[in-house]
């Protein structure tokens, strides 16, 4: 049942509960009170309208005075174990169980200036420093795209030097770097691998035994023999590090990749 016409902070409440009782099974009014730091009262409520819409009610366990979900329960919303991690978390003391993730950095005036440069069309002047060379030198680029690889935003921009589109890591961009602005004598040339759909097909490891290969595809949800996933051509490098495809000890691998060019009717049937 929808929970869109509730008010956010209510809405969230019962998504929050929902989760509890699909990822754990059991909630009470306690996990609503310490989470969102409302009232026993108010809890009483919330849990009134989760029952009165969830398409499978849990019941009452008057022994332990919590709520258990009912067989076959059906959620509210999808989620995910990846998002739900800290209502599964039983770690209690100091040291947390999730492991630190990468804050990665960058200068807010930076990317406000790529992104008015980006927004009027025009070529930047930066500093940037190449991981490759460890050079630091001016260049000209046009930002055209952000990016998002899950861990950093990057910069997809045309690079007059090397008159190719390259992604640019905005941390590298020396805060020193002059911004000189100009316009862009005529339209950039076509950026065919951000125009581009690469639709991946995966399958477990050719070197895993079938019962390892089997686990393999309840991981990462298989509906069939392969998995189909699909990003730009442009984000393959990204993709493929993040999936770990073609590194050592990887669990999947490729089993083949289709080029299409995205077009209006790409989008619509995405």
């Amino acid at each position: 049942m929808n929970v869109n016409d509730l008010k956010h902070a209510q809405r969230e409440r019962l998504l929050f509960l929902d989760r509890c009782m699909t990822w754990r099974g059991v909630a009470n009014r306690r996990d609503l009170m310490d989470r969102f730091n409302i009232s026993n009262a108010q809890a009483a409520i919330d849990f009134r309208v989760y029952l009165d819409r969830s398409p499978t009610p849990p019941v009452y366990d008057t022994r332990e005075k919590r709520y258990v979900s009912a067989p076959g329960h059906a959620s509210l919303a999808t989620s995910a174990l990846s998002e739900v991690f800290e209502i599964i978390d039983t770690h209690v003391d100091a040291v947390p169980a999730l492991l630190p993730q990468p804050d990665r950095q960058t200068d807010p005036r930076i990317i406000s200036l790529l992104y008015q440069g980006m927004m009027e069309r025009a070529a930047l002047n930066i500093r940037y420093t190449s991981m490759s060379t460890g050079a630091t030198d001016d260049q000209w680029i046009a930002p055209t795209q952000f990016t998002n690889d899950g861990e950093s935003i990057h910069l997809r921009a045309w690079s007059f030097r090397h008159k190719a589109y390259r992604d640019y890591l905005p941390i590298r961009i020396e805060v020193d770097s002059s911004f000189q602005r100009r316009a862009l004598e005529g339209p950039l040339p076509r950026d065919e691998d951000w125009l581009t759909l690469a639709r991946i097909w995966l399958r477990p490891h050719s070197e895993l035994s079938n019962d390892q290969a089997e686990a393999v595809r309840r991981e990462f949800g298989f509906g069939g023999p392969l998995l189909l996933l699909e990003t730009r051509k442009a984000m393959e490098f990204y993709f493929d590090r993040r999936w770990r495809i073609g590194a050592p000890g990887t669990r999947l691998e490729r089993a083949r990749t289709e080029y299409v060019p995205i077009t209006t009717e790409t989008v619509e049937n995405a």
